[in-house]
């Protein structure tokens, strides 16, 4: 069987929160993941390329580093790396095997997800990595990874109002969630948050007496530079930053951060790794140019209000007069407040559906859109992706920006 149907099997059991079903999964597979040295990542947005530059970092100063995040853009594989590479489809075939069979018959299924993060755990244990980066999937205190009782530090990159059907109406809620990763007395890294979540996140940091940094943003000293004040002695290193838009200026500094604490906890890391792996970090899918059938195309996740303006204020950064969109999104998303973010008068819409998931009606999506910016000078539903495309670059010589969803970037990376 193959891991896509493998891991198929496990998808009606859906998002089911909590950890009694992974506890007990990885007690019957010998509880890797306390074998395992790890940097735990939350946040809303920022968190995945949060841990790019982690591993990046790491691998160059000479650490066997796991790296575990989630959702992939072209296959699973991509989930679960060491040192930037992915594990072997035969290697990620055996261990998804190995866990199926981990769960007794008269127990609980545990979900696709928990199946895929007890393999990771597996997997780093088997490895002996030295450290492994994990991102987490939904939320924070009740994900599947959130099972190491202490870990090396654990960073909130952002907090906004996403997944709210599962974490709660408010951004307070959302922060108390994404909170219940911290441990007691283990350092945290914190982003720049809105008032309500810091609020909620400072209080758990307080209850659990958990040192804290909350760092300033990097700043940006030429095109593809950027410096970073160190928080113990103000010392400045000044780095390439490779991936785009203003916000990584504040991503990057998250991850010197925690870069930092490892250093006093007596990780040997040189400035000339930091330099070289913050250098060497990739995170596709985010703000990513790339050349489809001799054309330029920009491709970005932007899959919640708060990525869609990041996304906005770099194509702004651009000084393009208008802008022409490819957009595909899921049917849980917030499509209004995106549209509201993303579209302004004289911009093209091309709307598709995003392939194999349970995604939002591009004719619904045309309506909404013109409902919201009725200056659009073009707005139409397409079939799928190839023809919404060819007729983008066909009836436009401006930017054009394909978004929305990270399965709908995945898809076009997978066949491009």
């Amino acid at each position: 069987m193959d891991i896509d149907s493998l891991l198929q099997s496990f998808q009606p059991f859906g998002i089911n929160l909590g950890l009694a079903r992974i506890v007990k999964l990885l007690d019957n597979l010998g509880n890797p993941h306390q074998q395992v040295p790890v940097i735990h990542v939350a946040g809303t947005n920022g968190k995945g390329s949060v841990c790019a530059y982690l591993s990046s970092i790491l691998t160059e100063a000479g650490y066997r580093t796991g790296r575990y995040i989630s959702p992939h853009l072209v296959d699973w594989n991509e989930r679960i790396c060491i040192n930037e590479q992915a594990i072997s489809s035969e290697k990620l075939s055996e261990l998804l095997h190995k866990v199926q069979s981990a769960n007794a018959p008269n127990e609980e299924s545990p979900t696709q997800f928990e199946v895929i993060t007890a393999a990771a755990w597996l997997y780093f244990a088997q490895q002996q990595v030295d450290v492994a980066v994990v991102e987490v999937g939904l939320g924070g205190r009740l994900d599947a990874t959130n099972v190491c009782d202490h870990p090396l530090v654990t960073v909130i990159t952002s907090i906004s109002r996403e997944h709210w059907q599962q974490l709660g109406p408010t951004v307070a809620d959302i922060a108390r969630e994404k909170a219940g990763i911290l441990k007691p007395g283990c350092p945290v890294v914190v982003g720049q948050l809105p008032a309500d979540a810091l609020e909620v996140v400072r209080s758990r940091i307080g209850e659990l007496q958990c040192p804290v940094v909350i760092p300033q943003p990097a700043r940006s000293i030429s095109s593809g530079w950027a410096e970073y004040q160190t928080q113990e002695n103000s010392k400045i290193i000044q780095y390439p930053l490779p991936l785009q838009g203003q916000i990584q200026l504040t991503n990057s500094a998250l991850a010197l951060a925690a870069i930092e604490i490892l250093q006093k906890q007596g990780w040997h890391i040189s400035q000339t790794a930091i330099i070289n792996g913050m250098g060497q970090t990739k995170w596709p899918g985010r703000i990513q140019w790339v050349t489809w059938q001799k054309h330029t195309l920009l491709l970005d996740g932007a899959h919640n209000p708060a990525g869609a303006k990041v996304l906005r204020d770099y194509v702004d950064s651009l000084n393009h007069p208008s802008v022409t969109w490819v957009m595909g999104m899921m049917a849980n998303k917030d499509h209004a407040d995106i549209f509201q973010v993303l579209l302004r008068p004289e911009d093209k819409l091309f709307l598709v559906p995003v392939p194999d998931t349970s995604s939002a009606s591009p004719d619904k999506l045309a309506k909404l859109a013109t409902d919201i910016c009725p200056n659009l000078s073009f707005c139409q539903s397409y079939p799928d992706l190839l023809s919404a495309l060819e007729a983008a670059f066909t009836a436009s010589d401006n930017l054009v920006v394909l978004c929305g969803s990270l399965y709908l970037i995945g898809h076009f990376l997978a066949n491009k």
